[in-house]
């Protein structure tokens, strides 16, 4: 099964998609520096897994710091990975370093 995550190239694409959202949106934060590559492709399995379980009731989007350096500052992301719950474009939640799918399923509850 593909995942169903959404992969904005920059901060435009990233307020489209978070625009569109009717669900909550799961922002969550990569980097392509050394130290952050294996701890965010461990998250990118983490949360692919969650995309595909929670697609009804959340849009994840893989936003990298990089590419989104607006997102990136108006949702107080320092590094990566993080995931940051959006609720109406306002932060709801915050999680960083790399994370079990139990605690992103932790993380996330209550606001589902």
């Amino acid at each position: 099964m593909a995942h169903r995550v959404h992969r904005p190239r920059e901060d435009a694409e990233f307020a489209f998609i978070l625009g569109m959202s009717e669900v909550p949106v799961l922002a969550y934060f990569t980097g392509t520096w050394p130290k952050a590559i294996e701890p965010c492709r461990v998250m990118d399995l983490v949360v692919g897994g969650i995309a595909d379980d929670c697609a009804e009731r959340l849009t994840v989007v893989r936003t990298d710091i990089t590419r989104c350096p607006a997102a990136t500052e108006r949702y107080g992301v320092t590094g990566a990975p993080a995931c940051v719950l959006l609720k109406e474009g306002e932060a709801v939640a915050h999680g960083a370093g790399p994370m079990t799918s139990a605690e992103v399923r932790q993380f996330l509850d209550g606001h589902l």
